[in-house]
C-alpha cells in the first residue's frame, strides 16, 4: 500500500493554470536593435518571426504542466507502506539477590533423585527453572555474602544469565551476610531502568551480620522508590550465630516494600515459592508496532528532470537535423 505524506500539497496542482491564466508571459528586459522595415523584410524571405511565451508553444505549454505535477507529486512525498513489524518490550525488571556466604554449603536439600545436595545447589535448579518461564522479562543477578556483588546486569539474555549463575560458587562474597547491602545494590541497579514495574526476590538463609546500611533502611529506601522485595528464608531460626536466619527481618522487609514473605525448608517448597512468584508477577510484555516506510519521491523527481533533459537534448538536436537535410530548392 502506498500513500501520501503530505497530501495537502497536492492542493497546489491547479497552480499551474491559474499562473497560465493570470500572469502575462515572460519576456527578457535586453538591448535590441530595431529595424523599421522588418516586416517587409519578413515577407521577402517568406518567414514569420515566431512570437515569444507558452501560449504560442504547445509543447513547451504541456512540459510546464507535467514537470509541474511532477515535482508537487515528489514534494507531497509518496511513501510505500510495507507490513508492520512487532516488537515486545518487557513492563517489568526482576532482580534476583541469592546468598552465598558459607552458610549455604550445609546440605540439607535433595534434588529430584533423592540425593542430598547443598543449599545452592538447590536454589540454583529451582532459579534455573524460574529464568526460563520470565521470557520476557529483564533479569539481574546479585549475589551476597560478607559484600554484595553485581553478577549480572537487568538482561534480556537469559541464556548468558543462567552460565553466570553456575559459575557462582559458595563463599566468592565472603563467608558472612550482607542483607542491606544487597538490597542497596539492586536499588543502584534499578536506577537505570525505565521499566514501570521493578521487583527483587531476595533468599538467604542467615542474619545481617556485616553490611554498611541496616536491612530496615535499605528496606524503607526501596518502598520510597517502589521497588517490591519478596523475601525467601532458607536457613535453620534455631540455630546460632551466622546460620540462624532472621525470618522476622525478612518479613518486614516484605512489609516494608509491600512483597511477601516464604519459607522453604526444603527443595519442593522452594519451588513452589517460586511458582507462586512466578504467579505473583506474571510474565507481561507491551507489544509496539512499527511501519515502516519506503520513500518513492524520486521517481517523479527523476520523471520530471528526465523530461526536462529530453526536452532541451531534443531543442539542441531539432537545428542540426535541419542542417544535415536540408530542404531541396523548388
Amino acid at each position: 500500500m502506498w500513500q501520501f505524506d503530505y497530501p495537502w500539497l497536492l492542493l497546489l496542482l491547479p497552480a499551474v493554470w491559474l499562473g497560465y491564466r493570470y500572469l502575462p508571459d515572460y519576456r527578457e528586459a535586453r538591448n535590441a536593435v530595431r529595424v523599421p522595415f522588418f516586416s517587409a523584410m519578413s515577407r521577402a524571405v517568406g518567414q514569420v518571426p515566431s512570437q515569444s511565451g507558452t501560449r504560442s508553444n504547445r509543447g513547451q505549454l504541456l512540459l510546464n504542466v507535467l514537470v509541474w505535477i511532477l515535482l508537487v507529486i515528489a514534494a507531497a512525498r509518496p511513501v510505500l507502506v510495507e507490513k508492520p513489524i512487532e516488537r515486545q518490550q518487557p513492563v517489568r525488571d526482576l532482580m534476583l539477590a541469592i546468598d552465598i556466604s558459607q552458610s549455604m554449603e550445609t546440605t540439607d536439600y535433595t534434588d529430584a533423585n533423592g540425593q542430598k545436595i547443598n543449599r545452592l545447589a538447590a536454589v540454583k535448579q529451582v532459579v534455573h527453572a524460574f529464568i526460563e518461564r520470565r521470557k520476557d522479562d529483564r533479569l539481574g543477578l546479585i549475589v551476597f555474602g560478607s559484600g554484595a556483588y553485581p553478577q549480572a546486569p537487568l538482561t534480556l539474555d537469559h541464556a548468558s544469565l543462567a552460565l553466570l549463575l553456575d559459575d557462582t560458587g559458595i563463599g566468592m562474597a565472603g563467608p558472612n551476610t550482607a542483607i542491606g547491602d544487597a538490597i542497596g545494590l539492586g536499588l543502584k541497579m534499578f536506577d537505570k531502568a525505565h521499566e514501570p514495574e521493578k521487583v527483587m526476590i531476595l533468599l538467604t538463609d542467615g542474619n545481617d551480620t556485616s553490611s554498611a546500611i541496616t536491612p530496615a533502611h535499605a528496606a524503607s529506601m526501596a518502598a520510597a522508590k517502589g521497588v517490591v522485595i519478596h523475601t525467601i528464608g532458607i536457613g535453620d531460626p534455631g540455630a546460632d550465630g551466622e546460620a540462624k536466619v532472621d525470618l522476622k527481618g525478612l518479613q518486614d522487609i516484605a512489609k516494608t516494600t509491600g512483597g511477601q514473605f516464604f519459607r522453604a525448608e526444603d527443595r519442593q517448597a522452594l519451588d513452589q515459592v517460586y511458582t507462586t512468584l512466578d504467579q505473583l508477577n506474571p510474565h507481561q510484555v507491551q507489544t509496539l508496532s512499527h511501519q515502516p516506510k519506503r520513500d518513492l519521491f524520486w521517481l517523479p523527481l527523476g520523471a520530471a528532470i528526465g523530461v526536462l533533459a529530453l526536452y532541451h537534448l531534443l531543442a539542441l538536436l531539432k537545428p542540426r537535423l535541419r542542417n544535415a537535410h536540408p530542404r531541396p530548392e523548388a
